[in-house]
């Protein structure tokens, strides 16, 4: 019997920002394709900043070219990061890479995750904004991931939002602890549906923690230079959501913002059920 093919597809999560090891990033795909059986063969594509578009553009073609077994697709938080956020979109790529993998009878991981407003501890009138895109993608990955049959991991709320230990410096990436945590919840799925037959990571880190100043110095730096890439393109489209949000809240109104993104996810999805509806064209 070959040992199993792991690739994992996705952004800074999948790719290990905040588990560095040996000058290196590992993060919580690594550490689960340890404990996945003997000889399991890994491979990351995972790259920083990618979105959705990334991913069906460039990351699933070299995953299909290495004829995995299992591929994890963990992907959408910045998307929602962008003035060009739009959940039709982002819905039917996500529906097309999974769809991808079921062709091929790929174990197929998802995840859904935090709002970036709230693990940023903006104000709510900022936060409340990124909360809703959050969740319209949430929604879609949970509706989607049971289309497809995926191993799907509820990550986007519980204790571990808040416990400090388990996050980086920068609150948006796990660091060593939440990587491990990430890998133990995926491994225990897996191992209940009969997948994986090593042994579970371990949960505490193999390395100490980065030191306040270490994490200062990264905020100074590559921390600075994520904000400033992300206000100069949506900062903009986020004073004008937080502006709205505002109105609506001292209208009594605010419901009607979570209303219409609720009708834009459905909408989606409908979409793409019409789409598999429709008959062939010869």
């Amino acid at each position: 019997m070959r040992a199993a093919r792991f690739v994992a597809l996705g952004d800074s999560l999948t790719e290990g920002v905040g588990d560095p090891v040996g000058g290196r990033r590992r993060g919580w795909a690594a550490l689960l394709a340890d404990g996945l059986g003997p000889g399991t063969r890994f491979v990351n594509l995972a790259v920083s900043g990618a979105r959705t578009r990334d991913v069906l553009d460039g990351q699933l073609a070299a995953a299909l070219a290495l004829r995995p077994d299992i591929a994890s697709v963990v992907v959408g938080v910045n998307d929602t990061l962008r003035r060009t956020f739009d959940i039709h979109a982002v819905a039917a790529r996500l529906d097309e890479i999974y769809g991808a993998f079921r062709e091929r009878d790929v174990v197929l991981l998802t995840a859904c995750l935090p709002d970036p407003g709230t693990m940023l501890g903006l104000p709510g009138a900022l936060a409340r904004p990124l909360a809703r895109r959050q969740r319209a993608v949430n929604t879609v990955v949970h509706a989607l991931s049971e289309r497809h049959g995926a191993v799907h991991l509820h990550a986007s709320e519980g204790a571990w939002l808040t416990d400090r230990a388990l996050w980086s410096v920068d609150r948006l990436h796990p660091g060593e602890r939440g990587h491990r945590q990430f890998a133990l919840r995926f491994h225990a799925l897996l191992t209940g549906a009969g997948i994986a037959t090593g042994p579970a990571p371990a949960a505490e880190p193999g390395s100490p923690a980065p030191t306040r100043g270490a994490g200062l110095w990264w905020l100074a730096t590559a921390g600075t230079a994520w904000v400033a890439r992300r206000c100069t393109d949506l900062l903009p489209q986020l004073l004008t959501l937080a502006a709205a949000e505002v109105r609506h809240t001292a209208r009594g109104t605010s419901a009607r913002l979570d209303l219409s993104a609720s009708h834009a996810v459905a909408a989606a999805l409908a979409a793409l059920t019409v789409a598999d509806q429709s008959p062939e064209v010869a």
